[in-house]
């Protein structure tokens, strides 16, 4: 059985085939679970993981086979990878709601490891990421309530003072490179926790952070200097068998972001544009095959 092929069904497309030491790693990453239907040459039709026996641990005795009505079929070449680009579904006034209480943690400083928590929770509940069914994001303020702390801390020092402004910005970089790590560290799917990591350096991330900030001298050189940081950051993200790439352009950003200034001004329409921005934005990440 070892050196078989396997096939597995995922959201009603074949994913494979697979070799039997990665099928093993899909299962250990909670990507196949004992209720996934599987397929390899020699068996009448699909099956449960859990009823092979030896293929996860614990599994009981081998049933018989029993075809599975409708399911995708087998055949070199048929199969797809459950890749794409991400999707968000943000409804305008609980976004708007929610973003107003994170920035009011922030303000008020104490609250903000909750109301950090709750919005991260209510985003990633709206994420539809290609064969990750149920995604969602499980940290607890009492995690890193320190970040969150310090994050709500800062905005009154650089305020205060130019100087310290200035030495608040390579501050807040490290602890946005903390607030990314566990961000990337607590995603799940299925209730199974994601092996996921941000692997990127804290030297680097400082440095894209005041490359970004002194981009700004150049009226519009900040939008390219966001997008190739964005690729930067999917570039440093593991743990996953597909990539993670940023797809958007710096004149895209530009635009983007210089008609949400503008309509923002007139204070009305923020609800919208804000739901209007962050799903163009989360919609330009996708998943794809890594190269062989």
């Amino acid at each position: 059985m070892a050196d078989r092929s396997w096939f597995y069904a995922s959201e009603g497309q074949q994913q494979g085939p697979y070799p039997e030491t990665r099928l093993r790693e899909l299962i250990a990453e909670g990507s196949i679970t004992a209720d996934t239907l599987v397929w390899t040459d020699g068996m009448a039709g699909w099956q449960r993981a859990g009823e092979i026996a030896g293929l996860m641990s614990g599994s009981g005795p081998v049933a018989p086979a029993a075809p599975r009505p409708g399911a995708p079929p087998i055949g070199a070449g048929g199969y797809g990878h459950g890749g794409g680009p991400l999707s968000i579904d943000l409804p305008v006034f609980p976004l708007f709601g929610r973003f107003l209480l994170l920035m009011i943690g922030y303000v008020l400083v104490i609250p903000a490891p909750w109301t950090g928590t709750g919005f991260y929770r209510w985003m990633a509940s709206r994420i539809e990421v290609p064969g990750r069914p149920n995604f969602a994001f499980t940290g607890q303020p009492g995690d890193i309530w320190y970040v969150f702390v310090a994050t709500g801390l800062s905005y009154y020092v650089g305020a205060y003072d130019n100087t310290l402004q200035l030495i608040i910005i390579p501050v807040s970089a490290y602890l946005s490179w903390l607030l990314l790590r566990w961000l990337a560290g607590n995603l799940s799917s299925n209730g199974q926790r994601l092996p996921i990591a941000f692997d990127g350096s804290v030297v680097t991330f400082i440095g894209w952070q005041l490359l970004m900030y002194f981009s700004v001298i150049t009226i519009i050189g900040w939008a390219w200097v966001i997008t190739a940081w964005m690729r930067w950051i999917c570039r440093n993200i593991s743990g996953t068998r597909r990539e993670v790439v940023f797809n958007g352009t710096g004149l895209e950003v530009l635009w983007r972001t210089v008609v949400v200034a503008i309509a923002c001004s007139f204070i009305i329409p923020i609800p919208w544009m804000l739901s209007w921005y962050n799903r163009w934005y989360v919609s330009q990440f996708a998943l794809v095959e890594r190269p062989a």
